[in-house]
This record gives structure tokens, C-alpha cells and sequence, in this order.
């Protein structure tokens, strides 16, 4: 088997992109129903409820746990990498979406003076809440796939 097969045969590798998938739609849906408009861009964009990088390494790392074992290296390496980019998630992200606010309520300001035409990203992070979601999702996901 070449190695593309090999990869459409990783059920450890599908479990997580299957978490990421589902918190994606369901941050579509979620999108639509918050703000009654269709944006598409919540289809593959960071930032809202579930985080769904939050869920690709909880689906990940229980993927492996289940497949490997809990006590494997591997599950060691996973859940350690889930718990930094958990941690990022709901931190530093969340931190420059909130500077990006604030900057973009001074540019707002600024534009009656000059001419600024883009406004800074906001939704970059995830609150805890979010990243608690998406990581009970993939978790949830990792157990039904494997």
C-alpha cells in the first residue's frame, strides 16, 4: 500500500480531523444562529464555540490513547501538545482578539481623521468554555471512531 493508503487507513488520523470537521459545521450553525447571516468563512476560521483546534488534539490524543494505550509514549506526546494548544486557544489567542477590539474601537475613531480601510481580525481565541466544548468533542468523536 502506498503511503497516501496508509493514511486513508489511519483511523488515529481520521478520528481527529472527524472532531475538527464537526466543530467546524457546528461553529457554521452556531454563526447562522447568532448572527442570522450565512458566513462561510466559519467553515474553516479560527476563533468561536467549539474550538475545533481544541478538538482535532483531544480527538487526536484519545485516538491514540485508545489505539496505543494511556500509559504509551505516544499518548504522553499527544496529550502534552493537546494541552499547549488548549492553553494557547483559550490564552494568547483569546488575548489578541481582545487587543484586536479595542484597536479596531480606536481605529473607528481615527477614521473620521484619516482614511483606514481594514479593521483587524477579532475572533482569534476561544474562551475556556469553548475550548472545554471542542476538547469534549473530539474526546467524545475519538471514542465512537475507534
Amino acid at each position: 500500500m502506498n503511503s497516501f493508503g496508509q493514511i486513508m487507513h489511519n483511523d488515529i488520523l481520521g478520528a481527529a480531523l472527524a472532531s475538527w470537521f464537526i466543530a467546524q459545521l457546528l461553529k457554521f450553525f452556531f454563526s447562522i444562529r447568532k448572527y442570522h447571516k450565512v458566513d462561510l468563512t466559519r467553515l474553516v476560521g479560527s476563533g468561536g464555540m467549539p474550538s475545533s483546534h481544541s478538538a482535532f488534539v483531544m480527538g487526536l490524543s484519545t485516538a491514540i490513547g485508545l489505539k496505543i494505550g494511556f500509559d504509551s509514549l505516544e499518548y504522553a506526546m499527544a496529550i502534552g501538545f493537546a494541552f499547549v494548544v488548549m492553553y494557547d486557544a483559550s490564552g494568547v489567542r483569546r488575548s489578541v482578539g481582545i487587543q484586536a477590539k479595542i484597536l479596531n474601537e480606536m481605529l473607528m475613531d481615527m477614521k473620521e481623521m484619516k482614511h483606514i480601510e481594514k479593521n483587524l481580525k477579532e475572533l482569534v481565541g476561544h474562551t475556556p468554555f469553548e475550548v472545554f466544548i471542542g476538547a469534549f468533542l473530539g474526546i467524545i468523536l475519538a471514542n465512537i471512531i475507534i
